[in-house]
């Protein structure tokens, strides 16, 4: 079995994309994505995501498409599901090729592991925005990512390093979306995808965390009160 990048890659060739072509992709994502469509000689179109999903807003897809639009690929962010559903109906008005992405093969026991720490969470934590995914939805929680409120990026790295000092090994799931990096810069301004870049942070929430694991990162969180002092 190749990798996800080929998988995606065979996807694309089988759905006629070819050089010329674009090809609608998040930018709230790793830039390997955007390399499988610079590979097939298409250009890789960015598009906002929907702000409690994290993936591609249908809306925000349709606004993009052109007529050399050959493709969609929704990718699944953090293992919510996108929305395939509205994307297919956008693919058959405008004869696009909706190619879903991300999700990965897993014990049925790990990923109810993981919502079962993330309901816990979600439940506890105090001063972050938790998780709000689509209700029609099964979110397999491969991370668990918050907002962190207040002035942006600042604040959020400031309450990263907190919880590190505190034992919490969290990270900062996409540090800078794919439209602003060296290799694609495109000048477009994404509302959704930067407001997410500034704000996310994702918790720990392995399926093989115990329960006392679980209640240490509320307490550390639930401990700096949400928001710290703004940063300067």
């Amino acid at each position: 079995m190749g990798t996800p990048a080929d998988e995606l890659r065979h996807e694309l060739a089988r759905a006629g994309v070819r050089a010329g072509d674009e090809v609608i992709v998040p930018s709230y994502d790793v830039c390997e994505t955007a390399h499988v469509v610079l590979a097939l000689g298409a250009e890789p179109v960015f598009a906002d995501i929907d702000p409690a999903s994290f993936c591609l807003a249908p809306a925000a897809v349709e606004a993009v498409v052109t007529e050399r639009t050959r493709a969609v690929v929704a990718v699944h962010t953090f293992g919510h599901p996108a929305d395939l559903a509205r994307l297919a109906e956008l693919g058959q008005r405008h004869q696009l090729a909706v190619i879903g992405h991300g999700l990965v093969a897993e014990p049925a026991a790990d990923i109810a592991r993981r919502q079962q720490h993330a309901r816990y969470l979600s439940a506890r934590l105090k001063g972050v925005l938790t998780p709000r995914p689509h209700s029609a939805v099964a979110h397999g929680f491969q991370q668990y990512v918050v907002r962190v409120p207040g002035n942006g990026r600042p604040d959020r790295d400031a309450f990263a390093r907190a919880l590190r000092a505190r034992g919490v090994d969290c990270r900062v799931p996409v540090q800078t979306p794919v439209h602003r990096s060296a290799a694609f810069r495109r000048d477009v301004w994404l509302v959704e995808t930067e407001r997410a870049a500034d704000e996310s942070l994702a918790l720990p929430v392995a399926a093989g965390m115990s329960r006392r694991e679980v209640q240490r990162v509320v307490a550390a969180c639930n401990a700096l009160g949400g928001l710290l002092q703004p940063a300067s």
